[in-house]
């Protein structure tokens, strides 16, 4: 979801949809989509003590909550910045309401599977993305990009694609995801590691995102991009 700087909801996607479609009913709202224009105040108990943590944030903030007794998530929220002045909010839910047994199997992968985040030049990361990636995985990974771009106050994320051999949709979703929040708090995703067999799936990217065969070419991109602003 995307919140302003009022607190006031004003995008969600289609996966916060389908993830609210069971948490509205319990504010007694029948339709989620009716969530996008109502504050974020309605669903705090203590909404002047929320307001200030939210006030307050620097980085990325990340915390276990429990709504109405019925469901327990992770929130994650990554301010949007403008000028040094918080513009908005990324907020993001990990729904932990899963089968015992779906959740150890999900942990499970995240912890085998788990992605390094290197530093490798002023204010760059990399991230190979290698082996399976399911919903949990994906959102466990997006949510950790923000919190330590937000932290760091990362410039680039060079997003290496050379362990992926199928560009399948939810492998484009992902990315586009990952693309699009990045921009939303002043970070460029640059993507590298392009096989001739992924080049011709991946067009179909609506990013606009710099796309490069190997990680040489895209840091050196970001190298030059840099020297122009000095």
């Amino acid at each position: 979801m995307i919140a302003d700087n009022t607190y006031t909801i004003r995008w969600m996607n289609t996966e916060a949809h389908r993830l609210l479609s069971g948490v509205a009913p319990l504010y007694g709202i029948e339709d989620c989509r009716d969530l996008i224009g109502m504050n974020m105040d309605d669903f705090h108990l203590q909404p002047s003590r929320q307001r200030k943590l939210m006030e307050g944030l620097t980085e990325g903030h990340r915390a276990r909550i429990n709504i109405r007794n019925a469901f327990v998530t992770d929130i994650v929220i990554t301010p949007i910045k403008a000028d040094d002045k918080i513009d908005g909010y990324i907020v993001m839910l990990m729904d932990v309401t899963t089968q015992a047994e779906e959740l150890k199997r999900s942990e499970q992968l995240i912890k085998d599977l788990s992605i390094p985040i290197l530093n490798i030049w002023e204010k760059t990361i990399a991230l190979p993305l290698i082996g399976e990636f399911d919903r949990n995985r994906s959102d466990e990974l997006l949510a950790t990009v923000l919190m330590e771009c937000s932290k760091k106050n990362i410039e680039y994320v060079l997003l290496d694609l050379s362990g992926i051999t199928e560009f399948e949709n939810e492998i484009r979703y992902q990315i586009q995801m990952m693309t699009d929040s990045l921009k939303l708090i002043g970070t460029q995703c640059i993507l590298v590691g392009i096989s001739p067999k992924l080049a011709l799936s991946i067009v179909s990217l609506e990013s606009g995102t710099p796309i490069f065969s190997t990680a040489h070419a895209g840091l050196k991109h970001i190298m030059e991009q840099q020297a122009l602003r000095l």
